[in-house]
């Protein structure tokens, strides 16, 4: 939600005007009906002057803003997810958009039966986790094999050279986390 959003509520809890508003905080009438239309932001001093009118604090306030922004997403069958072909044995699903600018990448990793998917190696940093949902797997990391069936779990750092390879009969389903993203 923006500033402007938070500070049109808070006054209309108060029931006050936007003039009664502008003459008590001494802010221009025209700028607070500009902020609160979303239309500028307005300034610190502003906003410490809209705050003692209304009788909260400027950390209350922006603590608002804080929870405003928020957000809940939902990746369902209709939502179009991005997948990104490794071989034609094996394949990555986002699992979440924009994910450069969010603290962790899950993506769904598929790997037909006898693939695998390409070597990776992330700067220092980076870490991952994986959960095998279907399947067997070993997970080569820094040289060293780690087999895995379904419902078992591995945290990495995944600076380390690292590549999944399915050992199983049919399909492999793994979840895994990157934090942060890294493509």
């Amino acid at each position: 939600m923006q500033i402007g959003k938070i500070i049109h509520r808070l006054r209309k809890e108060r029931k006050m005007t936007l003039k009664e508003l502008s003459i008590k905080s001494g802010v221009a009438l025209a700028t607070l009906s500009r902020i609160e239309n979303g239309r500028m932001t307005g300034t610190i001093e502003s906003h410490m002057n809209i705050c003692r009118a209304m009788e909260i604090s400027l950390p209350d306030l922006y603590r608002e803003l804080d929870r405003s922004d928020k957000r809940v997403e939902i990746i369902n069958r209709k939502t179009n997810s991005e997948v990104f072909v490794h071989s034609r044995h094996a394949s990555s699903e986002m699992l979440a958009s924009n994910v450069l600018k969010k603290k962790m990448m899950p993506v769904m990793i598929k790997i037909a039966r006898l693939g695998h998917t390409h070597s990776e190696e992330n700067k220092p940093g980076v870490e991952k986790f994986i959960y095998v949902l279907d399947g067997r797997i070993d997970a080569v990391i820094g040289g060293k094999s780690y087999p895995m069936s379904r419902n078992d779990t591995l945290y990495f750092d995944s600076s380390l050279p690292h590549q999944f390879y399915n050992k199983g009969a049919g399909e492999a389903r793994v979840v895994c986390v990157t934090c942060p993203p890294a493509l």
